[in-house]
Order: C-alpha cells, then structure tokens, then sequence
C-alpha cells in the first residue's frame, strides 16, 4: 500500500539523491511549477543531489536550453540524464545500422549530431524507409494524429526485419492542457503488429544507468537504497523504479489525475483502485511535488 504524503520534506531526510521527471512533475510542457521547483531547491540546500531523469528523445543539452525557457532555474537540479541521450549511443554503436529511417519532427534532427563518448561512431545517414537497415523514432510526425496512421509503412518496415530505435517510451504528454502522443505509442505499435522495437527511457535500464553515472560524477556514490524516483507515469517512472528496486514518489496530478481524482492530493480508496489496476506498487503518492 502506497503511503500518501503532503511533502517532499516528509520523506527527504531518508535519500542522498533523487531522479526526478520533468514534464509533469517540475514543469507541465509549457512552463515550471513554482511549488516543485521550491521543494528541489529546498532539498538541494540540505546537501541532497538532484538527477534530471527523462523521457525526452534529445541531448541533455537541449532539454537544458528548454527549462530555461520554462523559468526551471538551475539551483534546482545538478545532471540531467535523457533517453535520448541514451538512445543515440546506441545508435551510434549500430543498434539499428547505419542506414536508418527517422520518424520525428524537425527540431529533434538534433538527435544524430556527434557524440564524442563512442568510440569508432558509426556512420549514420538517413534514408528514406524502402533503403533502410533499421528506424530511429523520435516521436510522431504530428504528436496530435493516431498513431494508427503508420500502419502501412510499419508493415512494410516488419516484412524486411528492420528494428525500431524508441527514444521516448512515453505513450502520451500534456503539453498544458493538451495530450500528445509520443514515440512510445508508435513502438508500441510497431511490436503489436510483430516487429522489434528497442528502448533506452524509462522503465527500461540504460536510463538508470545512465542517472548512476551522471550521479557519481557529482562526486556522489550512492547506494540505490537511499535513492528515491519520483514521476507522474506508473508505466515508466514507476515502473522502472520497481524494477530497479528503488523507493518511489508517484505524482498523481499529472498524467493520471483525473483517474485518481486528485486537485489538490488524491482520493483515497480511488488511488488504491487505480493502482490495483495498473499493478503498481509506489512508495509514496502525492498530489503534486512540493
């Protein structure tokens, strides 16, 4: 049974560090909020190191650039860890080949600049799908169409055994008050209809991996028992933390409020029920980070 709490500042004094979502959580697609922002920076002032763990299939330097435009200010986290970041050095080992059909938008081209951690990069060019050895998926073309549209270029795709490269397992987004599909729903997808896809985000490990390493260089070794994960999915950031076998804050105002009938915390028994359902096991439940 999850324990509801009122504050981060119940439970902080038992973690060195904590992983923390974004969107959602510190801000809501749009801009930061005030009361997460306050309680991060609180931690941090009490010795506390803070991750930025997220489902964003860009370099960590680019989601930083973006929580500058949101008023997200820097005394409230020290790394962040991105799956994009993870998910490119995949790519860049040839998870996928090095000939690769994208599926994204524009802005996140960004995705197949250089990375100087990999030794002997692969060459990576895009090409259209029928030239393909493998698909890189940022997000959809338009995050606002059913996923279903990709059917025929997902069947093709199975036929000829190409692998999908998931950078954001995330299904969906509120960006303000609208929901967005992500590239998770297209993998998903994809591996209903028979084909392969490959994920680096949350729930899976080499996101954890990663938060690990951006965490010991802060100069913090911490044991994976006083760290806590805290986010607003119960299919990726719970999830993982369950897998990962780390304490958990399930923030139940973002992608599930209305499920948990949360304003300013959760119902009760509703909660209990929507957790029952998704077979979700959090530490702790609060309404909204603060």
């Amino acid at each position: 049974m999850t324990q509801i709490i009122e504050s981060l500042s119940e439970i902080s004094d038992r973690y060195d560090a904590l992983f923390v979502d974004l969107w959602g959580c510190v801000h809501n697609g749009v801009k930061a909020l005030p009361g997460a922002v306050s309680a991060l920076q609180q931690y941090r002032k009490g010795g506390g190191k803070v991750i930025l763990v997220t489902n964003a299939p860009r370099p960590h330097a680019s989601v930083q650039r973006q929580l500058t435009r949101f008023n997200v200010p820097e005394d409230s986290w020290d790394a962040i860890a991105t799956s994009g970041d993870s998910a490119r050095a995949a790519m860049f080992r040839g998870t996928v080949g090095s000939k690769v059909w994208f599926i994204g938008q524009p802005h996140d081209q960004n995705f197949f600049e250089p990375l100087q951690l990999i030794e002997d990069p692969v060459d990576i060019t895009q090409v259209p799908l029928d030239e393909a050895e493998g698909i890189v998926c940022t997000g959809p073309e338009d995050p606002l169409a059913d996923p279903d549209v990709m059917r025929p270029q997902f069947l093709y795709a199975k036929q000829k055994g190409l692998k999908l490269l998931c950078a954001n397992p995330d299904i969906v987004v509120d960006r303000g008050e609208t929901r967005e599909w992500c590239a998770g729903a297209l993998a998903k997808l994809y591996t209903e209809m028979g084909g392969e896809s490959l994920y680096f985000g949350k729930p899976h490990p080499p996101i954890y991996d990663l938060a690990r390493r951006r965490l010991f260089a802060q100069g913090s070794d911490v044991p994976d028992d006083r760290i806590l994960c805290i986010g607003d999915g119960v299919l990726t950031d719970i999830k993982g933390a369950m897998g990962e076998d780390i304490d958990s804050l399930f923030i139940s105002g973002g992608l599930a409020a209305s499920e948990t009938k949360t304003n300013h915390q959760p119902d009760p028994d509703t909660l209990s029920d929507y957790l029952e359902r998704e077979m979700s096991s959090p530490t702790y439940t609060i309404g909204f980070l603060r």
